[in-house]
């Protein structure tokens, strides 16, 4: 392999990831260009102040509402706020009567009209059902091959509610994008429409309304009982319906009690989103029906929670709106970017220390990873309205941290190759090929641990975990196709390769003396010509340290290699492609 060759593969290397960067940063000027972002982050209602409303629960009846439908109540709230992109919200009930909004910037009209709206509950029979993936489009259908109605639907099941256009909607939905998407538009009630069952991952085409929420009187959650009154230790959801109600779904279930599968399942879907899909399997004539399937308390209780809420649908009134400052203030944005900037510095005084010319790599390195996770959390705050908190700053400086591990490793393993008589460009290929694992172990770890914090944290903790996870995905971008690349081509360089003092790479202070030697004594910097008289001795030295780090496989293969009579550069070429002429000599 030529040398020509074996350095064209680092540049394009990072010519991609040059090229990575200028289509984010293009994009990202496109949004500027047109007014869409100012290129800054967008700020948490921590950082910037925002909007408190303070809403008041009403009812079509003036019914008195309860506690479990005030929590439903904000729960749906929340869902609509998150869906509609707007971040780092906070929605609190307050003296158990109000609820209080508090929102980063100005809402618009449309968020407000979200937050005020009642949630729609309604019954709606299944026509036909399939896993919630969208068909791959080599398999679809065309638009025109899907066959017309035949007649006018009979009743809400009837196959005929389905046109060509409802069947092209219904083979394209996939229910991960459509359950992300968040806030839908309504549906009419004498239409149908497709929506999908995100506890099943099921996708459904369902007939008009039949019954309507508000037509529940009453809903709980309990054991199930067999017919002779013994419990089934089985949890199950009992609603009742009012007279309306109860006529409705009574002509629903002598309908489709007989079909078949899924024809023969009713839908109860809230916002647009099933909530459940249970099968009849008898006519309820009483208006007193159970659902039973694999609840547990906590999904029986939840269940049955949402369809109180259904059959007591609550809509807000604006009591009071008022903007409000930051919680947090300036300050204390200020002094958290000072914390960031001097743990960059010091970070890289140690590595500028420990690693001498090295440190230039670190540094730079730390500078791209900036870059990226700048570009990506401002485009997030243009594309999904994302804020960053200052928990989320937070979660950016612990990562400068973590990404100088990284580069710990990875220098620290081509030390251990040069200590085995290995030279630069060699020891570059083989530490890599070792730290490599180590550091992707490292990162998956983190990347992890910021996932289950996000799921599992609420508020600000969540905003923490998102900047750790991003950081670390950047840092893994950084480290192979920046880090690694870099060391490649400097590998080549005489300054590198022959082990100059300042280079970091100086055979004789590979770790034989500490950085620290105690009694405020620290290793003692030398020139080329001072150390050369002791490097003989000290390379004997790394030789047979080197000797004790070896582990039990590679003292057999070098034992085999001495048997073969092999020298120490063919050993190198027939165990890995260093992409080094050096090495190849």
């Amino acid at each position: 392999m030529s040398s020509s060759t074996s350095s064209g593969r680092p540049k394009r290397t990072l010519g991609w990831l040059g090229a990575i960067i200028v289509v984010l940063t293009a994009v990202l000027g496109i949004g500027i260009a047109t007014n869409q972002t100012t290129g800054a982050p967008l700020l948490a209602l921590d950082l910037e102040g925002g909007t408190q409303m303070v809403l008041s629960p009403e009812t079509a009846g003036g019914e008195q509402v309860s506690s479990e439908q005030m929590d439903q109540a904000v729960e749906i709230i929340r869902q609509r706020v998150d869906g509609s992109g707007v971040s780092e919200a906070e929605i609190n009930v307050q003296g158990g009567n109000t609820v209080v909004v508090s929102l980063p910037g100005t809402p618009d009209s449309q968020t407000r009209e979200l937050i005020q709206a009642s949630a729609n509950m309604e019954f709606r029979a299944v026509i036909s059902g399939a896993q919630g993936t969208a068909t791959p489009e080599e398999n679809q259908t065309a638009l025109e091959d899907f066959p017309e109605p035949t007649a006018e639907p009979a009743n809400g099941s009837d196959p005929n509610w389905v046109t060509p256009e409802l069947a092209d909607e219904f083979q394209k939905l996939d229910c991960a994008a459509f359950l992300a998407e968040g806030n839908r538009e309504p549906v009419p009630e004498d239409e149908p429409m497709v929506s999908c069952d995100p506890q099943y991952g099921m996708k459904y085409i369902l007939g008009p309304v039949e019954v309507f929420g508000t037509q529940i009187s009453d809903a709980d959650f309990g054991m199930a009982s067999a017919p002779g009154g013994i419990s089934t230790n089985q949890w199950a959801v009992n609603l009742s319906f009012d007279s309306e109600g109860t006529s409705a779904f009574r002509e629903v279930t002598q309908r489709i009690t007989p079909l078949e599968s899924p024809r023969n399942q009713f839908a109860i879907v809230l916002d647009g989103t099933i909530i459940s899909a249970p099968s009849s399997n008898a006519v309820i004539s009483d208006g007193r029906a159970q659902i039973t399937g694999n609840f547990t308390e906590v999904t029986a209780q939840a269940l049955s929670e949402q369809l109180q809420y259904g059959a007591l649908p609550i809509s807000f009134n604006i009591e009071s709106e008022q903007q409000i400052s930051a919680t947090l203030g300036q300050d204390q944005l200020y002094w958290g970017l000072i914390a960031g900037l001097i743990g960059l510095i010091l970070v890289a005084a140690y590595q500028f220390y420990q690693y001498r010319a090295l440190g230039l790599v670190t540094l730079s390195s730390l500078v791209v990873a900036g870059i990226l996770t700048y570009l990506a959390i401002v485009l997030l705050g243009w594309s999904d309205n994302y804020r960053l908190s200052l928990a989320g700053i937070a979660g950016i400086i612990v990562a400068i941290g973590l990404t100088a591990d990284s580069f710990i490793v990875y220098f620290e393993r081509i030390k251990d190759e040069m200590r085995a008589g290995r030279p630069l460009a060699q020891a570059v290929e083989y530490g890599w090929a070792r730290a490599k694992r180590t550091i992707t172990v490292s990162k998956a770890v983190n990347l992890l641990a910021a996932v289950v914090l996000y799921f599992a944290a609420v508020g600000n903790v969540r905003g923490f975990a998102f900047t750790l996870g991003l950081t670390a995905v950047a840092d893994l971008l950084v480290v192979f196709m920046f880090t690694h690349p870099v060391m490649q081509l400097l590998a080549r360089t005489r300054f590198f390769a022959s082990g100059h003092p300042l280079s970091g790479m100086d055979p004789s202070l590979l770790g034989q003396e500490p950085l620290y030697k105690g009694a405020g004594k620290v290793r003692e910097f030398k020139t080329v010509e001072q150390a050369a008289p002791a490097r003989g001795k000290r390379n004997k030295g790394s030789s047979k340290e080197a000797q004790r780090r070896q582990t039990i496989a590679e003292k057999r293969r070098l034992e085999r290699e001495d048997q073969l009579g092999l020298s120490s550069g063919q050993q190198t070429s027939e165990s890995v492609d260093a992409g080094s002429s050096e090495g190849k000599k």
